[in-house]
């Protein structure tokens, strides 16, 4: 499993003896984590839309028997982290400023941000607000700014829908439609998942993430001023942003594009080793930067 319509489905549920649940408490709320290693650098793993953190599943004890501490979250409002009622809660500054807070109590030293679609907005944002904080970005099936104005209609449909009628109703209507797409079906135990998922994300939060994917501006000059090591990947038949917009994106940036063969729109999910490689060929390279100037 790996991606059901554009949205992340992670391969299994059952953790790795090496991962751990765990809370972290911030000045700024508490998140929900799954963590793996302790020692080495810190990746802070980023979900997207409908997202959690469950979908690095697949990646977090590669990454901590490679040397790294690994922690994937669930953002402001999504699945097992709470959230509030409050709109401006949601604004990708205050969700930036979560990572960042998130990233402050796990490590005292700056971290590699890897965002995941929508994820990626806000990693983008929290760089910019804080670049000593971050020592690199991987922007993975992401985009520079909002989803393409086509989808437009329908995330707004399910923007509305969600106060209407619903979370299960939006659910229900939401699979109906990508099924009525062709969207291939999950084993039952991951549908199961990204139903109880779904239902369990705050309706203001999952209004206003879905909401960004139609508003959010693009930041790309923004970034690339800020010094912030940036990567671009996507898996080869990614179908969220178009390949061709990512690649634009990273040439603005001065950025590596790495493709991941055999993978959609969720690589981790999809292709966990060969997203590890390419993540760690880059954190290398990176750090290979850092040395030669001193950093």
């Amino acid at each position: 499993m790996g991606t059901v319509n554009g949205v992340s489905a992670p391969p299994f549920l059952t953790l790795p003896t090496t991962v751990r649940r765990a809370h972290v408490v911030t000045p700024r709320g508490e998140f929900a984590v799954l963590e793996a290693g302790s020692a080495g650098p810190t990746v802070l793993l980023v979900p997207g839309w409908t997202g959690s953190k469950e979908d690095f599943l697949a990646l977090l004890a590669p990454l901590a028997a490679a040397g790294y501490h690994a922690v994937s979250l669930d953002q402001r409002g999504q699945y097992e982290t709470p959230g509030s009622t409050l709109e401006s809660d949601y604004s990708l500054t205050d969700l930036a400023g979560d990572l960042l807070s998130v990233a402050t109590e796990t490590t005292p030293a700056s971290v590699h941000l890897v965002g995941h679609s929508f994820g990626g907005l806000v990693t983008r944002t929290a760089a910019i607000a804080d670049p000593d904080a971050v020592t690199s970005l991987t922007l993975l099936d992401s985009g520079p700014a909002a989803q393409p104005v086509e989808r437009h209609d329908l995330l707004r449909a399910m923007a509305n829908a969600i106060p209407a009628i619903g979370l299960e109703a939006t659910w229900q209507a939401k699979r109906a439609y990508e099924r009525s797409q062709g969207a291939p079906e999950p084993p039952l135990e991951i549908e199961l998942f990204m139903q109880q998922r779904f239902l369990a994300n705050h309706p203001t939060s999952l209004q206003a993430m879905t909401l960004h994917l139609t508003t959010a501006r693009d930041q790309v000059d923004e970034l690339k001023a800020t010094g912030v090591p940036v990567m671009v990947s996507f898996g080869a038949a990614d179908d969220g942003w178009p390949v061709a917009e990512q690649r634009r994106m990273a040439a603005r940036l001065d950025a590596p594009v790495r493709v991941i063969e055999g993978a959609g729109h969720s690589p981790a999910a999809e292709q966990p080793a060969r997203t590890l490689a390419v993540l760690e060929q880059f954190w290398a390279e990176v750090e290979r930067d850092r040395r030669r100037i001193g950093a």
